[in-house]
C-alpha cells in the first residue's frame, strides 16, 4: 500500500478549512550602556546573573508561509502561548506550553510581504481582487501551488511582485507586531522583543518559480525602540547590506542584532570563507559581522547545526537530529561551511593567518515554529507548519488510516525527507542580571548564552588562571569567577609572558538537569585549536553521572540508563541532577590559540516520533531513530595568546 499525501492536497484542505471558519565588540556594548538611563532593578535582579529561557524565532499568520497553511493566530496569541496560556493549532486542537512559562520571546514574522496574504484573503481589501489572490484561494491545488511559488520565487530573487507589494500593509502589520511585543512586556517576569525575519536565500541552482535554496535567513531583534519599517530581502538579499542598515539604526537610537539560523541547510554558504559576493574578507568585514551577529541559532525544528558526522568522524554524538535538505527542496545541501564547529576552526585559522576572525559568535536555540507556539518537548510535539504536519499520520510517524503495520507503506517525499526529520527543538538560554529587555539583549551581545535542544538544562562555563580544586566549593565561586576570570562568550588572555601562568587555565563546567526531563549522563568539553597551520577538534568527557570516571580515551562508561520502548518510561534509575567539575586541558600549550565549549547530554529518552507511536498505540516508524539524547551547548570561551 502506498501513502503519498501531497503538499498540494494539504494546501487545498487548509484553504477549505479557512473558508468554513470564515477567515478571509564588548567595548561598544559598554559605551552604549554608559549612555542608557538607569532603570530601577526588578525583583529578580541578581548580580551573579540568572538563567533565562526563551524563543526568538516564532511565526504567526502574518508570515506568508504560515497563513497559506491555515495559521490564523496572531503575535498576541504567540505571546499568550509563551506566558503559559492555551492557543489553537490550525489542525483544530489546543496547544499549551509544557512546563513553566518562557522568560523571553520574540515574534519573527517574515518581513517580506508581512501581512499581505491575510489582506489578499480579506474581501474588503483591494488586494483580494487581484488574479493572484483568486489563484491562491482557488479550489484547484495545482493553481494554488503555482501562485504560492510565484510569491516564494520573488523572495528568493529579491525582486518584489509590485501588484501585491503594499508597503502600507507591511508597515501597519509591523507596527501592530511591535505594539503586541510592548503590550506583553512585563519587566522582571516576561520579556518580549520587537523582531522579524530577514529571509535571504542562496539559490543559483534553482529553476523556475520556487522558494527553494540555501538558507541565509536572519532574525533581526531590537533591544528597545524599533524603526517604522523592517529591512527585507526585497530591499537587498545581501546580508552585508542588512548590517549596514543595522549600523545606521544604532545611529538613530535603535540598537539591534541579527541571528543567523539553519546554517545546516545553507548549502555551505553561511560560514564560507569569502564575503557574500565571493570577495576576500577583511578585518573591517569581520568586525562588522561580529558587531551585528554576536550569536547564531544552533538548533531548531529544521535540525541542529553543531557539526556533521562527515566533519567530525571521531565525535560519537555528531549524528544528532541531522537535517540536510535545502529549503523547500528535495536536494541535499553541501555541508563544508554549514556547521558551527567547522566555522570555529576556520575562524581560528583566519586569526592565525590574517589577523581577524569573523566567526567569534555565541550560541542560542529557538523553534522556528510557524503555528505561534513551539513544540519543544518530545512528548508535546506538533511539528512546524500547520495543517500539513499537524497530526502524527500527516508527519509520517505512525502508519496512515490507523493501520498497525508499516508493511507496504511508502511515505510521500515531504514526509520522508522533511517532516520525519524535523526536531522538537530548541530553546535560547541566557545569563542575565534580570529579566528585562536591556539585560537579556546585553547578554546576547556579550555572548553569555547557551542553546538547548528543547530541554531546560542550565549550564555555566568559566575560565581563569590560578584556581585550584577548592574553588569549586567556594560559596562565592560565581562572583569570584566573574571578577577573576571570564564566562562563556568571553576571551581568556593566555599570559604567555607571565611565569605564574605556566599552569593550564582552569575551566569551571556546571550543568543542572531540567527537572521535567531525563537526568544528565555526561558533561563534555569540545576543544578546537590550531597547530602547524591546521585546525583540530577533540571531544572530552569531563564529568560522568553515577560516580563514574572517564576512561583512558576520555569517555564516561555506560551508566546503565535505558528506555522502555513500550511506554517511553525511563529505566535503570541512573543519571545525575547536577554535574559540576573544575577541569584543566592536559594538552594545553602556552601561546596556543583555541576555543572551548561545553556540551551536556541527558540519558536516552524517546524521540517525538516514538512518542507519537506510543500515544497512538501504533508501531514506530522503523526508519527513524527510536531515542535521542537531549542536550545543551554553551557559547565558547576563546583562549587568546597575549601577543595576539
Amino acid at each position: 500500500m502506498a501513502y503519498a499525501p501531497t503538499i498540494k492536497g494539504l494546501l487545498l484542505a487548509g484553504l477549505c478549512l479557512s473558508v468554513l471558519a470564515g477567515c478571509g565588540a564588548r567595548e561598544e556594548t559598554e559605551s552604549q550602556n554608559a549612555t542608557t538611563p538607569q532603570k530601577p532593578q526588578t525583583v529578580d535582579h541578581n548580580p551573579d546573573r540568572n538563567a533565562y529561557f526563551g524563543d526568538l524565532h516564532i511565526h504567526t499568520k502574518n508570515s506568508f508561509d504560515a497563513y497559506i497553511f491555515n495559521v490564523r493566530t496572531t503575535p498576541d496569541d504567540a505571546y499568550k502561548y509563551g506566558e503559559g496560556r492555551t492557543i489553537n493549532h490550525p489542525s483544530g486542537y489546543d496547544i499549551t506550553l509544557q512546563g513553566p512559562p518562557l522568560d523571553f520571546m520574540a515574534v519573527t514574522d517574515h518581513a517580506e510581504y508581512m501581512g499581505i496574504l491575510p489582506a489578499m484573503d480579506d474581501p474588503d481589501n483591494p488586494l483580494s481582487k487581484l488574479p493572484i489572490a483568486r489563484q491562491l484561494y482557488s479550489s484547484d491545488p495545482d493553481v494554488i501551488t503555482r501562485a504560492f511559488g510565484l510569491i516564494g520565487g520573488t523572495i528568493r530573487s529579491g525582486k518584489a511582485r509590485q501588484d501585491i507589494y503594499d508597503k502600507g500593509i507591511i508597515a501597519n502589520t509591523w507596527r501592530d507586531a511591535v505594539k503586541a511585543a510592548d503590550a506583553h512586556y512585563v519587566p522582571g517576569k516576561f520579556t518580549t522583543f520587537a523582531a522579524y525575519e530577514y529571509t535571504a536565500t542562496y539559490a543559483p541552482q534553482a529553476r523556475g518559480d520556487s522558494f527553494a535554496g540555501g538558507n541565509l535567513h536572519r532574525n533581526v531583534v531590537f533591544r528597545g525602540s524599533a524603526p517604522d519599517m523592517p529591512f527585507s530581502v526585497l530591499d537587498s538579499g545581501n546580508p552585508e547590506d542588512l548590517w549596514d542598515w543595522m549600523d545606521d539604526q544604532r545611529k538613530q537610537g535603535n540598537d539591534v542584532l541579527s541571528i543567523p539560523h539553519n546554517s545546516n541547510v545553507s548549502d555551505s554558504q553561511m560560514f564560507k570563507l569569502e564575503t557574500y559576493n565571493d570577495r576576500p574578507m577583511t578585518a573591517g568585514y569581520a568586525t562588522q559581522r561580529m558587531r551585528n551577529e554576536p550569536v547564531v541559532e544552533l538548533t531548531q525544528v529544521k535540525g541542529t547545526s553543531e557539526t556533521h558526522p562527515a566533519l567530525s568522524p571521531n565525535d560519537e554524538w555528531a549524528n544528532f537530529e541531522i537535517y540536510e535538505y535545502l529549503l523547500a527542496s528535495q536536494q541535499i545541501g553541501d555541508t563544508k561551511y554549514s556547521f558551527v564547529r567547522k566555522a570555529y576552526q576556520d575562524g581560528l585559522l583566519m586569526q592565525d593567518n590574517k589577523g581577524f576572525n569573523p566567526f567569534r559568535f555565541g550560541l542560542i536555540g529557538s523553534s522556528d515554529t510557524h503555528v505561534s507556539g513551539g513544540g519543544y518537548g518530545e512528548n508535546n510535539y506538533w511539528s512546524k507548519i500547520g495543517i500539513v504536519d499537524g497530526t502524527a499520520a500527516a508527519r509520517g510517524s505512525v502508519p496512515p488510516g490507523g493501520q498497525k503495520s508499516w508493511n507496504g507503506i511508502t511515505l510521500a517525499e515531504q514526509q520522508r525527507n522533511w517532516f520525519t526529520r524535523w526536531s522538537a527543538s530548541g530553546l535560547a538560554g541566557v545569563w542575565a542580571e534580570e529579566n528585562t529587555r536591556e539585560a537579556i539583549f546585553d547578554a546576547m551581545r556579550r555572548k553569555e548564552t547557551f542553546a538547548t535542544s528543547g530541554t531546560r538544562i542550565k549550564m555555566r562555563f568559566f575560565a581563569g588562571f590560578g584556581w585550584d580544586d577548592t574553588f569549586l566549593t567556594d560559596p562565592k565561586m560565581v562572583g569570584k569567577a566573574y571578577k577573576n576570570g571570564v564566562p562563556m562568550g568571553g576571551d581568556l588572555i593566555d599570559k604567555t609572558d607571565d611565569d605564574e601562568a605556566d599552569m593550564a587555565p582552569a575551566f569551571i563546567a556546571w550543568a543542572i538537569r531540567d527537572p521535567n526531563a531525563a537526568p544528565l549522563q555526561r558533561l563534555q568539553v569540545i576543544k578546537v585549536w590550531t597547530e602547524g597551520g591546521k585546525a583540530f577538534e577533540k571531544v572530552i568527557d569531563i564529568a560522568c553521572s553515577d560516580g563514574l570516571e572517564p576512561d583512558a580515551n576520555g569517555r564516561c562508561p555506560d551508566n546503565g540508563a535505558g528506555v522502555n520502548m513500550a511506554n517511553c518510561a525511563l529505566t535503570g534509575g541512573k543519571g545525575a541532577g547536577e554535574l559540576r567539575t573544575i577541569w584543566r586541558d592536559p594538552a594545553y600549550r602556552k601561546g596556543q590559540r583555541a576555543a572551548y565549549y561545553l556540551r551536556a547530554l541527558e540519558n536516552p529518552s524517546c524521540r517525538w516520533s516514538t512518542w507519537d507511536a506510543v500515544t497512538a498505540g501504533a508501531p514506530p516508524n522503523p526508519d527513524l531513530p527510536p531515542t535521542l539524547q537531549e542536550r545543551a551547548w554553551s557559547s565558547p570561551i576563546w583562549l587568546v595568546p597575549a601577543k595576539g
